[in-house]
């Protein structure tokens, strides 16, 4: 039992259950679920929708964190993936054709791709600082998508691109379901095939892999790589949500909430160990967490400072140091004194008179 409770999922889960606990009893049907037409709608419905963009970005970011860097960049290519796809639907004259809009969502991935593998090189081969290396993409990369759309919001009538966002399969939203493949495919590859050690042995000590013959250079850029890859899926996802490409507001600071998806998860900042669940648990327990705040009335202007507040107890449960203290200062309470009087039973000390009727 002890040993279930230091799990380092206990936390994460307990938080997303604890935030769940509250929106229940704030509105009890909160957990209600609902069938029209064959589709399910309701808050837990419409929770794993909304975070299908911020769970592909960060998938990207826990394998970038386990090779000790980070990606400020994908916000960006959540907004150059957009302006690109909804340019070319936008320029066609069938935008509702099945063949435009494959064209213009693969255009828009492989874009961000080739930006994924432009930030590895910086990281991987150059040497840059990752903070600085992606930085660089990262103001950049609006720019680029103002570019793309001349400055201007570009919108499109599409009802095949819009299916992405707001359609459903099997009564599940179509998104959700494109989140739960980036899962699975992500787990395999880190998981089931040998990358997963090699990243991690990357990121807790990349010189001594280097020495021992692990290839830390691949491994790094391939995780650039695959970063720019899920947030270019992520911008095709938010586009067809609001059927725009919005260069200024895309994917804007969604970095940080990546960030702190996986940070909640249990993943450490320092590289190395790493835990896809966790991730998965962070994702849910912030979008969750947005929800409550909406909800409960939070002034848009208080919400970043609420939301801070949540996140940093959770981190500090979390944190090993924090633990450390609390056992010290349990350790260091004085012990309960000693009852006194000659009671049945009560041993007698050394010293003690003892009256013998």
């Amino acid at each position: 039992m002890n040993k279930l409770l230091r799990h380092r999922l206990v936390l994460p889960i307990g938080a997303l259950v604890a935030l769940i606990l509250v929106n229940t009893i704030a509105r009890p049907s909160f957990l209600s679920v609902t069938v029209r037409d064959g589709e399910l709608y309701g808050s837990i419905i419409d929770i794993l929708r909304n975070s299908a963009p911020l769970m592909l970005v960060a998938l990207g970011m826990t394998m970038v964190i386990a090779t000790r860097g980070i990606d400020l960049s994908v916000g960006a290519l959540m907004a150059v993936s957009g302006a690109v796809s909804l340019t070319i639907i936008a320029g066609s004259p069938r935008p509702n054709d099945l063949g435009v809009i494959a064209v213009a969502i693969g255009a828009g991935i492989a874009v961000t791709l080739i930006f994924g593998v432009w930030n590895g090189f910086l990281v991987a081969v150059v040497g840059i600082q990752p903070i600085i290396a992606t930085l660089v993409l990262m103001l950049a990369g609006r720019g680029i998508a103002l570019l793309i759309t001349q400055g201007f919001i570009t919108t499109i009538n599409s009802t095949p691109y819009q299916f992405m966002a707001q359609g459903y399969v099997f009564g599940l939203p179509f998104a959700f379901l494109v989140a739960v493949a980036a899962i699975i495919v992500v787990a395999i590859v880190e998981r089931r095939t040998a990358l997963g050690m090699l990243t991690e042995a990357v990121g807790i000590n990349p010189t001594a892999s280097r020495l021992a013959g692990v290839r830390s250079r691949g491994i790094i850029w391939g995780a650039y790589a695959g970063s720019g890859l899920l947030a270019g899926i992520a911008g095709i996802l938010y586009s067809s949500n609001i059927m725009a490409a919005d260069a200024n507001s895309a994917g804007l600071n969604i970095e940080v909430d990546a960030i702190l998806a996986v940070v909640l998860g249990g993943t450490s900042l320092a590289g190395g160990k790493f835990t896809l669940a966790g991730t998965v648990i962070g994702v849910y327990t912030i979008q969750t967490l947005t929800s409550t705040i909406t909800f409960l009335g939070v002034p848009p202007a208080v919400t970043p400072v609420f939301k801070a507040a949540v996140i940093i107890i959770v981190c500090l449960a979390q944190s090993s140091r924090v633990k450390g203290w609390v056992r010290r200062l349990s350790a260091a309470r004085p012990p309960a004194p000693p009852r006194t009087g000659a009671g049945a039973g009560e041993p007698v000390r050394l010293g003690q008179e003892v009256q013998v009727p």
